[in-house]
């Protein structure tokens, strides 16, 4: 199928989402700003229709002065060479959002690392248990409210760290002399 039928179909899709605010950033790449509600719908006439049919990645964004997260989710087109980035803001009130795991079978694991980073919840999503942070009983470290060197100095003891290997480099004049 020709790239110019593919766009056509891109562009019809996009029109049919009602509320949809479409940017051509530069030649291969879209930006779609959508609600919440209408981005699963969204993402399956996409795949469906327009032939998207990879999901690269989610990424999520925390916005704390808006108290919201915006996920934005990457789909790309292997016959047009074209990557469009769906971005929807949901409230950190709830930090729930459906999975779109059974129309984009990795979605699981990009939602199981943002469940994990930022403690937002995809309902649906079949993996939501802890895989890196297996030991991690803190606050999700990606929130920009997480504060790295409070939450060292509240969770760790501090222990002097000097030895006999480095204390031979410093006397030999290397090393970090304060």
């Amino acid at each position: 199928m020709s790239k110019e039928i593919k766009a056509v179909r891109l562009d019809e899709v996009l029109g049919e989402m009602e509320g949809a605010v479409m940017q051509r950033k530069r030649p291969g790449r879209i930006r779609v700003d959508i609600e919440a509600d209408a981005l699963p719908t969204l993402l399956q006439l996409l795949k469906g229709r327009a032939g998207y049919l990879h999901l690269s990645s989610i990424s999520c964004v925390d916005w704390p002065e808006d108290e919201e997260f915006e996920l934005v989710y990457h789909v790309w087109s292997y016959e047009t060479g074209v990557l469009v980035s769906a971005h929807t803001r949901i409230s950190k009130q709830s930090a729930r959002y459906i999975s779109v795991y059974d129309l984009y079978v990795p979605a699981g694991f990009f939602e199981r690392d943002i469940y994990e980073m930022y403690g937002l919840y995809f309902e649906g999503s079949p993996h939501m248990e802890k895989f890196i942070l297996t030991e991690w009983n803190g606050p999700p470290p990606m929130l920009k409210s997480f504060d790295t060197e409070e939450f060292v100095r509240d969770t760790f003891d501090w222990k002097e760290y000097n030895p006999d290997w480095l204390q031979e480099i410093v006397a030999k004049g290397g090393g970090i002399v304060e």
